[in-house]
């Protein structure tokens, strides 16, 4: 069984480093194909075209693109992202203290959010077809239905302008205490929380719902077991595999999907950096920040299936 899991870890990995090596092409082509470049951006649309050229001259933008594209390749293989071309900072270095942000971000709300999750999940699946479930699962589809934006800006208007509880812009800085950063970023954790709680809790209702019909549980009603005991000690370990995966998944999302949550509370983390770079059109800053995010999103992927594995060994005879 641990060599079986082992060839799917390579496999997975290699197919990773593939779908990386994809991604990488993809944003340099999208970066390529938009309109101006980061000497345009920088020195506005006024500028003379003999200091834009000469702009670019400097910065090396000048070059044919595949050859920017292989020298970059060859550096990321070596550690190095470069450097912005916007600011001269070191692309690693920018990247090294957004991803702090960004991760403290998607932790603190995965604390909160897989739990809820989990729990909804089961005293939806408890109370199923009463005035419980249906309240759960409107609420949560509402939450599925509505943009991340559309909550984050109810929220801020609710309890930023109208209450005054929270700050509607999370500034977060690394000098910051443990309640005092978590103040400050409560506005965009609610917010994600809000969001991830509802695939979570349906995934978890559903699992547990389609097990309840099994021959074991039917026995174990047969024996008396009070509904709280069956799904607990008997559906929800059989029902890990599904919940697993979409905990993992949403918490990828969770780090790589946070782009539009970052803008609409300015919060210092890896989208907010991307989006800044695209309007600068700083390839580097872009290729690196990007990098990172597909790297994430494929290691979670692979730490899914491997949990998925672990608590239902049947997956790995289909893999």
């Amino acid at each position: 069984m641990n060599g079986t899991l082992s060839i799917i870890i390579i496999k997975r990995l290699a197919m990773g480093v593939f779908i990386l090596f994809g991604v990488s092409i993809l944003i340099t082509l999208g970066v390529e194909a938009l309109s101006g470049d980061v000497c345009s951006a920088l020195l506005g649309q006024a500028a003379e075209p003999a200091t834009v050229a000469a702009c670019r001259a400097q910065l090396g933008i000048d070059r044919p693109m595949h050859i920017r594209y292989v020298e970059w390749l060859v550096n990321v293989t070596q550690g190095d992202f470069g450097t912005s071309l916007a600011n001269k900072r070191e692309v690693a270095e920018q990247i090294g203290k957004r991803l702090g942000n960004t991760l403290y971000l998607a932790g603190t709300t995965a604390m909160f959010a897989v739990p809820i999750g989990i729990m909804l999940g089961i005293i939806a699946a408890l109370y199923r077809n009463s005035v419980i479930d249906h309240v759960i699962s409107t609420s949560t589809l509402t939450t599925i239905s509505s943009p991340e934006f559309f909550v984050g800006y109810v929220l801020m208007a609710i309890l930023a302008v109208n209450l005054g509880w929270l700050p509607a812009i999370s500034n977060v800085d690394s000098s910051m205490g443990f309640w005092e950063r978590l103040q400050v970023s409560a506005l965009p954790v609610m917010t994600l929380t809000l969001v991830t709680v509802a695939h979570m809790m349906r995934m978890t209702r559903a699992s547990i719902v389609s097990l309840l019909a099994s021959p074991y549980i039917e026995m174990a009603k047969l024996k008396g077991l009070k509904p709280g005991r069956i799904i607990i000690k008997h559906a929800l370990p059989n029902a890990w595999s599904p919940i697993i995966q979409v905990v993992v998944l949403n918490l990828a999302y969770m780090i790589v999907g946070v782009v539009v949550i970052e803008v609409v509370f300015v919060y210092p983390g890896l989208g907010a950096l991307i989006v800044d770079a695209v309007l600068n059109r700083d390839l580097p800053v872009i290729q690196g920040t990007a990098m990172v995010f597909a790297a994430v999103y494929v290691l979670l992927f692979l730490l899914a299936d491997v949990l998925s594995m672990l608590a239902n060994p049947r997956l790995r005879h289909r893999r």
